[in-house]
């Protein structure tokens, strides 16, 4: 009975697409019916004859689906996507809270970045004002200026938050 629960319930899982391909295998598992989350971030382009704001993916080659475990095998066979990621053998979830997190952090105003780089674990901070009120992380010192970092572990990656020391209490 118990077995039957887990594989009816949702989960966010990481899924890795071919490259540049992230916004066409999305709107191909939203055709399918698949929740599906790509974190796009607006940046300016630079051409020889132009300047053009487009929306990229926040994290190249990755996007999120939401479903159930029987359907990893319709999100593979869905054209743009490459694998699943996998984490100690087993195919990576994503807890529900890194998800919403990782939209709050996308709708904020603050300059984000995303690095492959491993931060090492500082002190535990929250947010108490502003649109990223009560986001946990991890504060670090870099060039001088506060960031907080947010840690994706299930991906490897962080991201680095610029913003004012005022709005940050210890944790």
């Amino acid at each position: 009975m118990a077995s039957t629960i887990t594989k009816d319930t949702t989960k966010w899982y990481p899924v890795y697409t071919h490259p540049r391909a992230e916004k066409k295998a999305c709107q191909a598992l939203i055709d399918k019916g698949i929740e599906t989350y790509l974190p796009l971030q607006r940046r300016l382009k630079q051409w020889s004859d132009r300047k053009k704001w487009t929306d990229e993916p926040f994290i190249s080659s990755y996007l999120f689906v939401r479903i159930k475990e029987q359907e990893q095998a319709e999100v593979l066979m869905t054209r743009g996507i490459s694998r699943f990621l996998y984490f100690s053998g087993k195919i990576a979830t994503m807890p529900e809270r890194q998800i919403d997190d990782l939209k709050l952090l996308m709708a904020s105003p603050y300059e984000l970045e995303v690095t492959v780089e491993d931060l090492q674990p500082g002190e535990k901070i929250k947010i108490k004002a502003g649109p990223l009120k009560g986001l946990v992380g991890e504060m670090i010192s870099y060039r001088s200026n506060k960031q907080l970092i947010l840690r994706l572990d299930n991906l490897g990656y962080s991201i680095v938050v610029y913003m004012a020391t005022s709005v940050i209490d210890r944790f």
